[in-house]
């Protein structure tokens, strides 16, 4: 794939796509594409992310560069927890290997995405530590997996508040929460758990300053249901205090 005759034939489709390059140059955008292709990610999806970074105008400010390094962060170790999960011999059964293979392959994408979108500000990629047996029986892989998703996916929620002045990290932001709510379900199904989440020891029933419990239709929906249908965001504290065992 010539990468340069593609761009250009983008450039020619929006000839103002150009001008949209100010932040994320055309050079990043097509080492991004270069590092998607070889890593074997579609050539649509490579096209289709370098354009959603053409749409960023001006530089992110400092509050959206620490919440997309936060999630640069989390992606990293996402993304080393399935590549040493897939290297151990005999730990993923057959089944489940091209589920896990294709999460493995998503966490990478989200890697190159968020650096890309980072560019010179993206963190350095941090030493992890994994509790011992994680990588021992695929139960506790599985668990470990689950406990990941999980997070990540009410880690990004907490986040939108920083990012709402900033559409071009904010685009990428929604573009991954998306996905790794997709990953928290297939998880939680592959243990025959239920695809969403409820937490027990969630007392509160609070969103965007409504309370659930008072809306009129809600009348016999169980308090268990109403906690299914809502993500309960997580700050950054809050996520990092749960991180804290991998760093």
């Amino acid at each position: 794939m010539n990468l340069v005759k593609l761009l250009s034939d983008i450039e020619k489709a929006d000839p103002e796509i150009s001008e949209r390059f100010s932040f994320y140059s055309r050079r990043n955008l097509l080492k991004f594409g270069s590092n998607l292709l070889a890593a074997g990610i579609p050539t649509v999806v490579a096209t289709s992310l370098n354009q959603a970074f053409a749409q960023a105008t001006t530089a992110p400010s400092q509050a959206a560069i620490d919440t997309a390094n936060f999630a640069l962060t989390l992606e990293y170790l996402e993304d080393e927890f399935y590549r040493i999960g897939l290297a151990t011999a005999g730990l993923v059964p057959a089944s489940d290997l091209a589920v896990i293979n294709q999460i493995s392959k998503h966490e990478t994408a989200h890697v190159a995405l968020l650096k890309s979108a980072l560019g010179a500000a993206a963190v350095a990629k941090p030493t992890f530590k994994f509790p011992a047996g994680t990588f021992s029986a695929y139960g506790t892989f599985l668990a470990t997996a689950r406990a990941l998703e999980d997070t990540g996916v009410q880690a990004y929620k907490g986040q939108v508040g920083n990012l709402v002045n900033d559409k071009g990290i904010l685009q990428v932001a929604l573009q991954i929460h998306s996905v790794e709510a997709r990953h928290a379900s297939e998880i939680r199904r592959m243990m025959n758990m239920k695809g969403w989440v409820s937490d027990p020891t969630q007392t509160t029933f609070t969103q965007g300053g409504v309370n659930l419990k008072t809306l009129p239709n809600v009348t016999g929906i169980s308090e268990d249901n109403l906690r299914g249908a809502f993500d309960e965001p997580l700050t950054k504290q809050q996520v990092m205090a749960i991180a804290a065992a991998f760093l």
